[in-house]
């Protein structure tokens, strides 16, 4: 029996896909879970496999398309079987052929009524995703309710047109994200503040002592990626989200890590890093920096994250301010470790020091509570060894 192969949603309100790569050719034999194509989401190339056991045939999208969510992309069908013949919508039949082939007259925008000259209805996300592609939104014809034109309208609209690659100068899939989530968090949540300068000469010892039976080898991220779990336990209200108009709880402890990748920075998740070791940490953070930096991030190592750290301190970074990934309360920016002088029992001394930023949503905790999280933070990190046991 012939399996269709379609455009998943592997997301959350995600419109559609880009197909990066086929890992088969039409009329390749495939086996049911083999990797079959590679599709990117706003947050990640996924490899997808195949739903079926056959030959694949009828491929109707090819790299660089982007695909409507539940699009049939094509078909594994047994040999010698023909793929069953689909039924389009008149629209989208006209839409595979190319326009400068076409003779007929485009069919108006069902948002546009005969003799109207109004613009048509759309989504602000469609309009945006139009003008970044010089989509000349006359031609599209809406397929939402009383004819509004949906962004998969526009994004099937630009595959058929051969315009599935992105114009020069516009923006990745990562880094159009980056750009509106952090402009969404800026703008919407009200952020605040605080800053602390820490002696890092204890954190630089337990790096050493750890590492000496570590499995592998530990960076300084693991260790604080470790301590601040620990310490978000005894903090529920700096590990939990601004939802719905109200404060949710969360009943693990998720750390994103922010990392620097081609375009943009992703954040993926350690999960329960509260209960991990700390071989656990490093062999997730390592595993997670290097797929994030290959594209290879799957949308579950991007998910239910509940607090974020982000280290700039190997780029030399002395401290900064950083952008909360909504939904979550807080976000910790840590700078490099230099040696300061210092005044220690009234006299000067020379320390290795680094200064951490904790910034917080105000609607989850105000600065008392998160001043209190500080603190214990500020404990843990310079006396490590008594939190890692």
């Amino acid at each position: 029996m012939a399996v269709n192969v379609i455009m998943p949603a592997l997301e959350m309100a995600q419109d559609t896909g880009t197909l990066v790569a086929w890992r088969k050719k039409e009329g390749d034999a495939v086996a049911k879970g083999e990797p079959l194509l590679e599709i990117e989401t706003d947050k990640a190339v996924v490899e997808i496999e195949s739903p079926g056991e056959g030959v694949l045939v009828a491929v109707k999208f090819h790299e660089g398309a982007v695909v409507p969510v539940g699009k049939t992309i094509a078909w594994i069908v047994r040999p010698g079987e023909k793929p069953p013949e689909e039924k389009e919508p008149v629209a989208a039949a006209a839409s595979t052929a190319s326009p400068a082939a076409s003779t007929a007259p485009m069919q108006a925008p069902a948002s546009a009524p005969a003799g109207s000259s109004g613009p048509a209805r759309m989504s602000p996300k469609a309009r945006n995703l139009a003008r970044e592609n010089n989509v000349d939104v006359s031609q599209v014809r809406g397929t939402g309710p009383d004819g509004e034109i949906l962004t998969s309208d526009i994004q099937a609209f630009i595959a058929s047109r051969g315009a599935a690659s992105a114009p020069s100068g516009a923006l990745s899939n990562v880094a159009r994200l980056m750009a509106e989530r952090t402009t969404q968090s800026w703008t919407t949540v009200p952020h605040f503040s605080l800053v602390r300068e820490l002696d890092a000469s204890a954190l630089n010892a337990a790096r050493e002592q750890f590492g000496k039976t570590a499995k592998q080898k530990l960076s300084h991220t693991d260790l604080l990626v470790a301590l601040v779990a620990r310490v978000l336990r005894k903090h529920p209200r700096m590990n939990a989200s601004w939802s719905a108009g109200s404060i949710q709880q969360h009943a693990d402890v998720n750390m994103g890590i922010a990392i620097a990748v081609k375009d943009g920075v992703v954040a993926p998740v350690i999960h329960r890093a509260d209960q991990a070791s700390l071989d656990d940490i490093a062999a997730a953070r390592s595993d997670l920096a290097e797929r994030a930096r290959a594209g290879k991030l799957a949308p579950a190592d991007l998910s239910g994250g509940t607090f974020t750290i982000s280290n700039l301190g190997m780029f030399d970074v002395d401290a900064f301010n950083a952008i909360i990934v909504a939904p979550q309360a807080g976000i910790l920016a840590i700078g490099r470790i230099a040696d300061r002088v210092v005044a220690v029992d009234g006299k000067p001394a020379v320390l290795p020091m680094m200064v951490v930023t904790l910034s917080c949503d105000h609607r989850v905790i105000d600065g008392a509570g998160a001043a209190q999280f500080l603190k214990d933070l500020a404990g843990a990190i310079t006396n490590p060894a008594a939190h890692l046991k």
